[in-house]
């Protein structure tokens, strides 16, 4: 029938065809805009450090990897959950060094202290071969001995304030990413 109607008709053929990937290159086009806009409001959503309190654990892991991700971080990986080995995220950063972070979600009340700064330190490099090693909490970090052994055994730390710059700018706030 098919084949009837275009030996009988070839100029009809030529144009329902041509309206037929016409329609689909527009539909095709309209999917491909309303996608970018929708990646454009997550990022802009992303860019909020409000946002994360009202997340999950890996609902905040999956945040900080797209901040990775806009700040060219490559190979990023959520693998966090339960036998993670406090790696939550991995990635290569844009010097080409592995980084392996740890994400503590926490309410603004709850400070993240020295007991996970110290499990953190036990894995990152030995277990995961960090290179960098942070540790990143949408609150803060106790005062005291945590913060001075992060210091003493290389291990960035990211609290609310430098993480909500990171996320506002893409750009790790300056030191954030060291050795």
């Amino acid at each position: 029938m098919v084949v009837d109607f275009v030996e009988r008709h070839p100029y009809w053929s030529i144009f329902l065809a041509s309206l037929v990937v016409a329609g689909a290159v527009a539909v095709g086009f309209a999917v491909s805009k309303q996608r970018a806009r929708e990646r454009a409001d997550q990022a802009q959503r992303d860019r909020l450090i409000a946002v994360t309190d009202a997340m999950s654990g890996a609902e905040f892991e999956q945040w900080f990897a797209r901040i990775l991700v806009a700040s060219g971080f490559r190979q990023v990986k959520v693998c966090g959950g339960s036998g993670d080995r406090g790696a939550d995220v991995m990635a290569v950063a844009p010097d080409g060094r592995r980084v392996v972070v740890q994400c503590k979600r926490q309410s603004i009340s709850n400070r993240v202290g020295s007991a996970a700064i110290q499990r953190f330190a036990g894995t990152c490099r030995d277990i995961h071969g960090g290179e960098i090693c942070m540790l990143v909490t949408n609150s803060f970090f106790t005062a005291g001995d945590g913060t001075q052994l992060a210091r003493r055994l290389k291990i960035t730390l990211v609290d609310r304030h430098a993480l909500e710059m990171w996320a506002w700018t893409g750009k790790p706030t300056t030191g954030i990413v060291v050795g």
